[in-house]
């Protein structure tokens, strides 16, 4: 694995803080740590917005069910990323993917997954707000994912 590039470090380090703040205690913003899927992988995806829980999922790791968004963040890993992450997430029934492409500025979201595949995804660019479809109020312009 390549190692994290600034860019990349920037724009996770943004997310997390503007989901800290839009997410409030409607979610757990956890950051590169992993959650268990059905198939026994556990990746690690840059972003992810968990069910609250009391324990933080000390007691053991979210599963696709505690999910309500995951967000890879794509520097030099894009073509992995989408052939490899998403396809992942869909198989575990992850509700809502976005994998943000820095090199193109582009956020490509996807969301509901049905065997295996998510059966729709769009592309955002600037001047586009995105929502959280799991989390009803919570929106995000992608000039803000950006920087």
């Amino acid at each position: 694995m390549s190692p994290i590039g600034k860019l990349h470090a920037a724009c996770v380090d943004r997310l997390t803080a503007l989901f800290s703040h839009y997410a409030g205690q409607s979610a757990i913003v956890r950051v590169q740590n992993p959650i268990q899927l059905p198939d026994y992988s556990q990746p690690q995806p840059d972003v992810a917005l968990l069910r609250p829980r009391a324990d933080y999922y000390a007691q053991s790791l979210p599963v696709p069910a505690d999910v309500f968004l995951v967000v890879e963040v794509a520097e030099t890993s894009l073509k992995s990323d989408r052939t490899v992450k998403v396809p992942l997430y869909a198989r575990a029934s992850i509700p809502e993917v976005w994998l943000v492409d820095l090199k193109n500025e582009v956020v490509e979201v996807y969301v509901l997954p049905k065997e295996g595949k998510y059966q729709v995804s769009r592309k955002a660019r600037r001047g586009e707000t995105l929502v959280v479809r799991e989390i009803p109020g919570l929106s995000i312009q992608v000039d803000e994912i950006l920087g």
